[in-house]
């Protein structure tokens, strides 16, 4: 059936189905083609059942196949007026125009409203600064294409329109986007360099962790170089994301026997005075999402942590 829900001025998200794409369902075509995590499928399947979702410029239910060479437009909703408020909170701005916000992070900052952290977040600092955040991601996570832990700290990088999201979040989709990290880990680790290739899931006995299984869990990959090793007990590194899972720094380098000092949910009791974990997101870099120009930022660790290191080395 044909529908009329799409004026000449609705701003569209368009893409076609290639061939190998073919017999797919349209709720997950959707879902996979505006981002890889931040998005749900039942949100999708609800765009799909208000008619913002046209194949072909028609109307279709969430579980239509797709054939090869199918024409699949989004009008992205307008996001509800959020319970979350723009607050005035100083915000690290490392670079900024008018598609893209990049910003330095602090440890101890919540990414995005979630219970418990409804307000004193970037999204809320974001919301103050900036009036024009992409929708994407509804109400509660505005712009947001990535997050870090909130004890984490470094770089982050936020669309201010709907385009801007599709672009930046293809480019994490498809591994393209440079993050680097630089960790304090305990232990000293032998090899110079090396590559974790282990899936990651929930831990079965505690749904708030995650851990290296091979049940219901997603392909991830972290590379890492040793930048420095202290006495017998710590190593510097940094390490490289091709994929990007919840916690997957934390959870690789525990699983290799390395976990990150300061970590509160996998370290060690014997521990470092950090208030989270010693891992700071240090290079970002990415396509820009208008001109296609790479760019690539750097942010160095924090005092907290330059401390701690330092304090090591005098011991």
């Amino acid at each position: 059936m044909s529908s009329n829900l799409f004026n000449e001025n609705d701003d569209l998200l368009e893409f076609e189905a290639a061939p190998e794409q073919a017999g797919e369902r349209i709720d997950k075509f959707v879902t996979d083609s505006l981002n890889e995590d931040s998005i749900s499928r039942t949100q999708v399947q609800e765009w799909i059942k208000s008619g913002a979702v046209l194949v072909n410029q028609n109307a279709v239910k969430p579980n239509y196949k797709l054939s090869s060479g199918d024409l699949v437009a989004i009008r992205v909703p307008e996001p509800e007026d959020a319970a979350i408020e723009a607050e005035d909170i100083p915000l690290d701005i490392v670079y900024e125009d008018a598609d893209v916000i990049v910003i330095n992070k602090p440890r101890g900052m919540v990414v995005h409203p979630a219970p418990g952290h409804s307000s004193g977040t970037v999204v809320n600092a974001l919301m103050h600064h900036c009036k024009d955040l992409s929708g994407i991601n509804g109400v509660l996570r505005p712009g947001i294409v990535h997050r870090i832990d909130k004890d984490t700290s470094g770089l982050l990088m936020a669309a201010k329109n709907d385009l801007a999201h599709v672009s930046l979040a293809g480019q994490l989709k498809e591994h393209s986007v440079s993050r680097k990290y630089i960790a304090l880990v305990h232990g000293n680790l032998p090899h110079d360099q090396g590559t974790i290739d282990a899936p990651i899931g929930r831990d079965q006995n505690d749904r708030k962790l995650f851990t290296v299984t091979d049940r219901n869990s997603k392909h991830a990959v972290t590379h890492f170089v040793v930048l420095e090793r202290i006495a017998d007990d710590y190593t510097i590194v940094e390490l490289q994301l091709e994929t990007g899972r919840t916690h997957q720094i934390r959870v690789h380098m525990k699983y290799i026997g390395y976990p990150l000092a300061g970590d509160p949910m996998y370290g060690r009791n014997k521990t470092v005075a950090l208030k989270g974990q010693a891992l700071h997101a240090a290079v970002l870099g990415f396509k820009h999402p208008r001109t296609g120009e790479f760019l690539e930022f750097e942010a160095p660790i924090p005092a907290d942590m330059e401390h701690v290191i330092n304090s090591l080395r005098l011991r």
